[in-house]
């Protein structure tokens, strides 16, 4: 009887740690950094590093639309200026429905540890 005991002790340990890693939902700016991490996390890195240039070379030419003294010097820096700060938004909005995934996943990950206790106890 006490091996058994022993088991079962041993795997609700497991399960409750399991659980502990899974956590609560973590806030925003770790979901964000967690797009980073993994096999796939280089193209996050590359996407983000993209999305800066092309919000700086906007943020920079939208300068130089607002210095601009005639309509025609202004659309020359107005429209990259659009294109490249679209072009970053785009970049950006692009890496939420990966963590949206992410999400899911998480929550699977807990209703399979749930569901794998309540089988256990039956």
């Amino acid at each position: 009887m006490s091996h058994e005991t022993d088991i079962d002790a041993a795997i609700i340990a497991e399960e409750k740690a399991l659980l502990a890693a899974i956590g609560e939902e973590p806030g925003f700016i770790r979901q964000a950094t967690g797009l980073f991490a993994g096999p796939a996390g280089w193209v996050g890195v590359v996407l983000m590093v993209s999305q800066t240039g092309l919000f700086v070379a906007g943020a920079w030419a939208g300068w130089h639309f607002f210095q601009a003294a005639d309509t025609l010097e202004a659309l020359q820096w107005g429209l990259p200026a659009a294109v490249a700060l679209l072009m970053a938004l785009m970049i950006k909005l692009s890496l939420v429905p990966q963590m949206q995934a992410n999400r899911v996943i998480r929550e699977i990950r807990r209703l399979e540890v749930i569901l794998a206790r309540a089988g256990d106890m039956e």
